[in-house]
Protein backbone atom coordinates (compact mmCIF):
# COMPACT_ATOMS: atom_id res chain seq x y z
CA UNK A 1 0.00 0.00 0.00
CA UNK A 2 1.34 3.55 -1.18
CA UNK A 3 0.11 6.83 -0.30
CA UNK A 4 1.04 9.74 -2.27
CA UNK A 5 2.62 12.93 -0.62
CA UNK A 6 3.25 16.37 -1.93
CA UNK A 7 6.98 17.05 -1.22
CA UNK A 8 9.40 20.03 -2.10
CA UNK A 9 12.91 19.84 -2.04
CA UNK A 10 14.56 22.80 -1.32
CA UNK A 11 18.15 21.17 -0.78
CA UNK A 12 20.73 19.52 -3.44
CA UNK A 13 20.17 15.68 -2.46
CA UNK A 14 17.91 13.20 -3.80
CA UNK A 15 14.40 12.60 -2.34
CA UNK A 16 13.94 10.20 0.32
CA UNK A 17 13.42 6.33 -0.75
CA UNK A 18 13.54 3.46 0.85
CA UNK A 19 16.80 1.39 0.82
CA UNK A 20 15.28 -1.98 0.35
CA UNK A 21 11.42 -3.83 -0.47
CA UNK A 22 11.35 -4.36 3.04
CA UNK A 23 12.57 -0.80 4.62
CA UNK A 24 9.96 1.18 6.70
CA UNK A 25 11.72 4.48 6.84
CA UNK A 26 13.58 6.66 4.29
CA UNK A 27 16.80 8.59 5.38
CA UNK A 28 16.96 12.29 6.05
CA UNK A 29 20.01 14.03 5.01
CA UNK A 30 21.19 17.21 6.11
CA UNK A 31 20.92 20.47 3.86
CA UNK A 32 23.74 22.09 4.93
CA UNK A 33 26.34 25.00 3.65
CA UNK A 34 28.96 24.23 6.01
CA UNK A 35 29.53 21.45 8.31
CA UNK A 36 28.36 21.30 11.88
CA UNK A 37 30.42 20.27 14.62
CA UNK A 38 28.57 19.01 17.81
CA UNK A 39 30.17 19.00 21.34
CA UNK A 40 29.50 16.14 23.70
CA UNK A 41 25.61 16.45 24.76
CA UNK A 42 25.25 19.64 22.91
CA UNK A 43 22.12 19.80 20.49
CA UNK A 44 21.25 21.28 17.41
CA UNK A 45 18.56 21.52 14.50
CA UNK A 46 19.68 20.16 11.56
CA UNK A 47 17.54 21.25 8.36
CA UNK A 48 16.75 19.09 5.64
CA UNK A 49 15.68 21.40 2.88
CA UNK A 50 12.32 19.15 2.68
CA UNK A 51 8.65 21.00 3.01
CA UNK A 52 5.87 17.71 2.92
CA UNK A 53 2.16 17.96 3.02
CA UNK A 54 0.72 14.91 4.69
CA UNK A 55 -3.06 13.93 3.42
CA UNK A 56 -5.22 13.95 6.92
CA UNK A 57 -4.60 11.05 9.15
CA UNK A 58 -1.13 10.14 8.16
CA UNK A 59 1.91 11.10 10.61
CA UNK A 60 5.60 11.09 9.69
CA UNK A 61 7.57 9.65 12.54
CA UNK A 62 11.49 10.91 12.57
CA UNK A 63 13.57 8.37 13.99
CA UNK A 64 17.42 8.19 14.80
CA UNK A 65 19.52 6.09 12.75
CA UNK A 66 20.91 2.87 14.22
CA UNK A 67 24.44 3.15 12.43
CA UNK A 68 24.45 6.77 13.91
CA UNK A 69 23.26 6.02 17.02
CA UNK A 70 26.26 3.03 17.81
CA UNK A 71 29.01 4.36 15.98
CA UNK A 72 29.04 7.72 17.02
CA UNK A 73 26.67 8.27 19.43
CA UNK A 74 24.04 10.92 17.46
CA UNK A 75 20.86 10.65 18.20
CA UNK A 76 17.08 12.36 18.43
CA UNK A 77 16.88 14.69 20.87
CA UNK A 78 12.98 13.60 21.18
CA UNK A 79 13.51 9.99 20.59
CA UNK A 80 10.90 9.78 17.73
CA UNK A 81 9.30 13.05 16.37
CA UNK A 82 6.03 13.76 14.90
CA UNK A 83 5.26 15.76 11.84
CA UNK A 84 1.88 16.83 12.00
CA UNK A 85 -0.50 16.89 8.91
CA UNK A 86 -0.76 20.02 8.80
CA UNK A 87 2.33 21.08 9.50
CA UNK A 88 3.77 22.74 6.37
CA UNK A 89 7.38 23.83 7.84
CA UNK A 90 10.72 22.26 6.83
CA UNK A 91 11.73 19.16 8.34
CA UNK A 92 14.27 19.65 11.18
CA UNK A 93 16.13 17.00 12.60
CA UNK A 94 16.61 17.51 16.69
CA UNK A 95 20.31 15.80 16.80
CA UNK A 96 22.29 15.62 20.14
CA UNK A 97 25.37 13.90 20.28
CA UNK A 98 25.75 11.89 23.21
CA UNK A 99 28.98 10.48 22.66
CA UNK A 100 32.02 11.90 24.73
CA UNK A 101 34.22 12.97 21.74
CA UNK A 102 32.64 16.52 19.12
CA UNK A 103 30.89 14.88 16.57
CA UNK A 104 30.58 16.27 12.72
CA UNK A 105 27.99 16.37 10.45
CA UNK A 106 28.44 16.86 6.65
CA UNK A 107 26.28 18.34 3.69
CA UNK A 108 24.27 14.93 2.07
CA UNK A 109 24.66 12.85 5.23
CA UNK A 110 22.23 10.87 6.23
CA UNK A 111 21.02 12.07 9.66
CA UNK A 112 17.33 10.19 10.46
CA UNK A 113 14.68 8.07 8.89
CA UNK A 114 11.21 9.03 8.56
CA UNK A 115 8.14 6.49 8.76
CA UNK A 116 5.05 7.79 7.23
CA UNK A 117 1.98 6.06 9.22
CA UNK A 118 -1.62 6.34 10.08
CA UNK A 119 -3.30 7.31 12.82
CA UNK A 120 -6.78 7.68 14.73
CA UNK A 121 -7.77 10.74 16.65
CA UNK A 122 -9.36 9.65 19.69
CA UNK A 123 -12.28 10.89 21.58
CA UNK A 124 -12.55 10.24 25.77
CA UNK A 125 -15.40 8.96 27.72
CA UNK A 126 -15.29 9.92 30.97
CA UNK A 127 -15.83 6.82 33.54
CA UNK A 128 -15.78 6.38 37.37
CA UNK A 129 -13.92 2.78 36.82
CA UNK A 130 -11.81 0.93 34.59
CA UNK A 131 -12.19 -2.75 33.40
CA UNK A 132 -9.91 -5.13 35.12
CA UNK A 133 -6.69 -7.03 33.56
CA UNK A 134 -4.67 -9.80 34.50
CA UNK A 135 -1.85 -7.16 34.67
CA UNK A 136 -4.46 -3.96 36.59
CA UNK A 137 -1.59 -1.47 37.87
CA UNK A 138 1.74 -3.01 36.70
CA UNK A 139 3.82 -0.45 35.56
CA UNK A 140 7.62 -0.40 35.05
CA UNK A 141 9.69 -3.39 35.31
CA UNK A 142 6.19 -5.52 36.83
CA UNK A 143 7.16 -8.87 34.79
CA UNK A 144 10.48 -8.79 36.42
CA UNK A 145 13.98 -9.32 34.31
CA UNK A 146 13.55 -13.16 33.33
Amino acid sequence: MSVSIEIINQSKHPLPEYQTSGSAGMDLRASLAASVHLEPLERRLIPTGLFIALPQGYEAQIRPRSGLSIKRGLSLVNAVGTIDSDYRGELMIPIINLSQEQQSIEDGERIAQMVIARYEQASFTLVSQLSETERGVGGFGHSGIQ
